[in-house]
């Protein structure tokens, strides 16, 4: 019989190993020496070490998951409570029991970050999902509404999962923000439509009458009804693009054809009242020599009349100087009457009797201030004195003023 430390060949060629548990057979051996029998069930133990090395060096040095660890362990125990090999088995399997804790130490830190991670991934999901209900319910910019939402699914599909249930609650959330968006930005297109449906119709009315008018000679009346038109197309708002512009293209062709009409008329016109100018222009010349010599108002005023009938004999003047001539002649009509008006002031007896009264009370002001100046200053009462003093330059500048009112009315 031939032995080892952990088996032995029997004489008949049985093979065992030795265990905690006792002795157990693991084979025969029938085709040589007992040495080759232990060296050959030797070799089946070295493969089962090398197996155990090799999960042990994997499960320190990868992230091989605990479950994956723990199959292997479980496996390799069968493995080597069933090994029909000679070795220390024994400390085989404690390596494995080792290995089974460290597994399962592994499991419980990869379920806690895991928790960790489904936890961090829950929040970043319900702060996207919270975002695209606000985009949903608020925004009103539709294009980069939509381009937000467009961004916050692709977050979404981007970021970690959660657990399943979690992750199906908030995905409902999330379509229903995003539908609720497209709702109601179509409901927004479909409305505009309608109201830009309405501006076409208004503004092809506004055209219609344009167009009208385009060959009218009322030029003053259809001038103005212009305007008017030109402010309810500004305050219809707009229509499709589309539409606008061709509108438009006909409304100012309307537009231009009436007032290239007037121009011309109105040129024409112009032309012929040119001589009209020239001789208002000599006109205000005139007067304004004439009237600068005269110093009577009531003469002044007789002269004005004069000219005012030559001046509405001389006809009607051309646009471009119309405004100029017309202005300087009623600047000249303007000086006559202020001059009027400032010799009727100047001779009203009402007036020169209220400015001879105010004359007289201040004199008699005057006459009591520098009766009290006198008192105060033979007391000594400088305060009074002082009071006095600035009493008397005002009531003598009054007086100036008074006096001077006087002399103008005399």
């Amino acid at each position: 019989m031939t032995t080892d430390p952990w088996g032995r060949v029997d004489d008949d060629g049985t093979v065992y190993v030795r265990t905690g548990e006792g002795e157990r057979v693991v084979g025969s051996w029938q085709a040589g020496a007992p040495e080759e029998a232990l060296a050959f069930f030797r070799r089946k133990y070295d493969a089962l070490v090398t197996e155990v090395e090799l999960l042990e060096k994997r499960l320190r040095t990868t992230d091989l998951s605990a479950s994956q660890a723990l199959s292997s362990v479980e496996k390799l125990r069968t493995a080597v409570r069933e090994a029909n090999a000679v070795g220390d088995l024994d400390t085989l399997a404690q390596r494995l029991d080792t290995l089974a804790e460290q597994a399962e130490k592994r499991r419980i830190e990869q379920k806690q970050a895991q928790e960790q991670a489904r936890a961090e991934a829950r929040e970043v999901k319900e702060r996207i999902v919270a975002e695209a209900e606000r985009v949903a319910a608020e925004t009103t910019h539709w294009k980069s509404g939509g381009e937000r939402m467009r961004q916050l699914i692709d977050e979404w599909k981007a970021a970690p999962r959660t657990d399943r249930p979690t992750e199906q609650a908030l995905w409902k959330r999330m379509s229903a923000a995003r539908n609720s968006f497209s709702k109601r930005r179509k409901a927004y297109f479909a409305g505009l439509d309608q109201q830009r449906e309405q501006v076409r119709q208004e503004k092809e009315r506004i055209v219609a009458e344009a167009e009208s008018l385009a060959d009218s000679t009322d030029w003053g009346a259809t001038a103005a009804r212009y305007r008017d038109l030109m402010q309810q197309w500004k305050a219809s708002g707009r229509a499709d693009r589309t539409s606008e512009d061709k509108l438009w293209s006909r409304f100012k062709a309307a537009q231009d054809r009436f007032f290239q009409a007037r121009n011309a008329v109105f040129a024409e016109r112009d032309a012929e009242l040119r001589g009209n100018a020239e001789a208002k222009e000599h006109l205000l010349e005139d007067a304004r020599r004439e009237l600068s010599e005269i110093t009577d108002p009531r003469a002044a005023r007789a002269r004005l009349r004069d000219f005012q009938e030559a001046w509405e004999e001389a006809g009607p003047l051309p646009r471009d100087q119309r405004d100029r001539l017309e202005g300087a002649f009623r600047k000249l009509e303007d000086e006559v009457r202020r001059a009027e008006d400032h010799e009727w002031q100047r001779t009203n007896p009402e007036a020169r009797a209220r400015a001879e009264a105010t004359a007289d009370r201040l004199r008699d002001s005057i006459s009591q201030l520098e009766e009290d100046l006198e008192r105060a200053k033979q007391r000594g009462n400088d305060r009074k004195v002082r009071e006095a003093e600035e009493a008397l330059t005002a009531r003598r500048s009054w007086l100036e003023e008074a006096e001077r009112a006087l002399s103008e009315m005399s």
